[in-house]
């Protein structure tokens, strides 16, 4: 036993707590992971479909109601001077890849859930190389790793389509270019996580970036220290000290992933508002406050949903001390406020300023 959920109790979960009923069989749960990967990719791509049949040249994207087809124009797909769209065909081929995609990932899934082994080490000698239990650190650090080199060879996927792939679309000139020399001082680049833009500090922090060569420059950094991060975690194991910092379960893991996409969230809500460079006014409008606070509501749904399995992890499911449940929800209407609040000032500034 290695989480909090045994494996004779797994069946007799209600349908409604989803994979937490999968806790202990680490095949079925990797069908569930790759089939959540494909509705992923279906909706991406059928949605991207839609929008393709209902687009036209003549009003601006944002006037369309449009939600994906403004991300593709802002890598500079089909488009030409001003932000027109020349050739729309990307945005067919680019959903049919997806849905394509996604028959690929749900077969995987279905493969994993009807057809594979419930747990993994119970497969071949292959399969059961991929079995992890969740008290295991360097099985953990291996999956870590893996993920990190995925995102890492992600963004430098982003770094080839700017510099060698046909370019990104830059508002600063009103056209699609190559990005031939991204910024690689690590003084501006890192410089950013501090509120510093060349120098000169902002409320805005990252969102506050103005070129195209600064943002090419950051992928280059996290995508190569994504890469190194990966290896790293790939062929090591956690120092003792971590071992013993960290709680190592099923809902530990889970509340950890949630805290860094729900800072993902926060994060792109500033750049959503307030980023011009990143989200051009000529595809997604001036007035974007609708989105940013869409990313402000889903990243504290993450947020809760981070509290809650930490707590989980922590207490083995038993009841919180009404003490600590105060603190907790003390704690979250105040990080609340300075998220509101920090928007709030901001939007201000823009409006003064």
């Amino acid at each position: 036993m290695t989480a909090n959920i045994g494996v004779g109790q797994q069946s007799s979960l209600p349908w409604w707590v989803g994979n937490a009923r999968l806790t202990e069989l680490s095949g079925r749960l990797l069908g569930a992971h790759l089939a959540h990967g494909a509705l992923i990719m279906f909706w991406a791509g059928a949605i991207t479909l839609v929008e393709y049949s209902r687009f036209t040249s003549d009003i601006p994207m944002y006037q369309q109601g449009l939600l994906l087809l403004p991300n593709l124009a802002r890598l500079g797909l089909g488009i030409g001077a001003e932000g027109q769209v020349i050739d729309p065909y990307p945005y067919l081929a680019i959903g049919v890849l997806h849905l394509a995609a996604s028959a690929v990932l749900a077969a995987g899934g279905l493969y994993h859930v009807f057809r594979g082994p419930a747990v993994l080490k119970d497969g071949s000698q292959q399969v059961a190389s991929f079995h992890y239990d969740w008290d295991n650190p360097k099985q953990l650090s291996n999956i870590l790793g893996a993920h990190l080199l995925f995102l890492g060879f992600g963004a430098l996927l982003f770094v080839g389509k700017a510099m060698i792939w046909g370019g990104l679309y830059d508002p600063a000139i009103a056209n699609t270019r190559l990005i031939t020399a991204p910024t690689l001082d690590p003084q501006i680049i890192f410089g950013y996580l501090v509120g510093l833009n060349h120098g000169e500090w902002t409320p805005l922090g990252m969102a506050s970036v103005e070129t195209l060569e600064d943002v090419v420059g950051g992928h280059i950094w996290v995508g190569g220290l994504a890469i190194a991060g990966g290896i790293w975690h790939l062929s090591t194991e956690p120092f003792l000290a971590v071992q013993n910092r960290l709680v190592w379960n099923g809902d530990a893991i889970l509340s950890y992933s949630l805290s860094g996409i729900a800072l993902a969230a926060f994060i792109s809500a500033y750049f959503v508002g307030f980023n011009d460079t990143v989200y051009p006014t000529v595809f997604y409008g001036g007035e974007r406050a609708e989105f940013a606070s869409v990313q402000v509501l889903l990243g504290t749904v993450f947020l809760a949903g981070h509290v809650w399995h930490a707590l989980r992890s922590r207490t083995n499911w038993r009841r919180l001390p009404q003490f600590d449940v105060a603190r907790v929800v003390v704690a979250g209407f105040a990080f609340l406020f300075v998220v509101m609040t920090g928007l709030g000032l901001l939007a201000m500034d823009q409006v003064v300023f």
